[in-house]
């Protein structure tokens, strides 16, 4: 019965070694094909190496469930020769990784236990978490729950949200300022704000008082025709041309204006 338990041990610690190697190998080229033919590699390529790793993982998995695998959990190992020399043969079993078989190599190799530092962290978060009650402990798991349920919800609707969101801020968010709004029918309304702009050379006394809306700019000249007197004011083939008055706007256009009465076809 013992051996047959050995020779079943043994088949399988030899099976478990083949499908590692066989993950080793794969883990290998895809760690090469990453670091040497990155600018070939495709995202396909990529997809199909992580679908081998993952086969083969799945592959060891069954194997250790298997019911016919023997637990390792029960196996003990006991180091029989500890040595500070060189073993040429473990070195090449483990690829170089572990040439030496000695004291200081073997606790961290056949350790079952983590190491101190972590078993210390483990302790105090036991002590924490024995101090604390259990409704306090109740309310804290029922708080994580909804914070978790929330981020779900986020993660399964990202869109629906979105959208929300975005509509929620074009509705708050005004599409105009008040302020310019008032500035600008104040400018265009009575001038508030607007530089004072003269034209060059020297203003006529009689010409200061303008309007505020026409304060600093060209103002337009009045011209009064007569009807049956024949006078023109202001503008008339006989009149001189002003040219150079402050507060008007040059003309090149002569005008020819006659009074209504020399033109009447019954006039005598």
């Amino acid at each position: 019965m013992q051996q047959r338990e050995e020779k079943l041990l043994d088949a399988s610690v030899e099976s478990l070694i083949s499908r590692v190697a066989h993950l080793k190998n794969a883990l290998h080229s895809f760690i090469y094909k990453l670091e040497n033919e990155y600018e070939r590699l495709t995202w396909p390529s990529v997809l199909d190496n992580f679908a081998l790793l993952s086969g083969q993982l799945n592959t060891i998995n069954k194997l250790l469930r298997n019911e016919k695998t023997p637990s390792f959990r029960q196996q003990i190992i006991i180091p029989l020769l500890l040595s500070p020399d060189r073993d040429e043969e473990l070195a090449k079993l483990t690829e170089q990784r572990v040439p030496v078989f000695s004291h200081e190599i073997v606790p961290d190799h056949l350790r079952t236990k983590p190491d101190p530092e972590v078993e210390e962290q483990e302790k105090q978060l036991s002590a924490e978490a024995a101090r604390i009650g259990t409704e306090v402990a109740q309310k804290q798991i029922q708080t994580l729950n909804k914070l978790c349920s929330n981020l779900l919800e986020k993660l399964n609707n990202p869109r629906d949200d979105r959208d929300a969101d975005s509509a929620a801020i074009r509705q708050n968010k005004p599409s105009f300022n008040p302020a310019d709004t008032n500035a600008l029918v104040a400018a265009v309304g009575f001038g508030k704000g607007l530089s004072k702009c003269r034209p060059p050379g020297p203003v006529a006394p009689g010409h200061t008082g303008q309007g505020p809306m026409m304060s600093g700019g060209p103002t337009l000249q009045q011209v009064t025709i007569g009807g049956g007197s024949g006078q023109q004011q202001g503008m008339g083939p006989g009149a001189p041309q002003q040219q150079g008055q402050p507060g008007k706007m040059p003309c090149n256009i002569k005008t020819n204006i006659k009074a209504a009465s020399s033109m009447h076809p019954y006039n005598r």
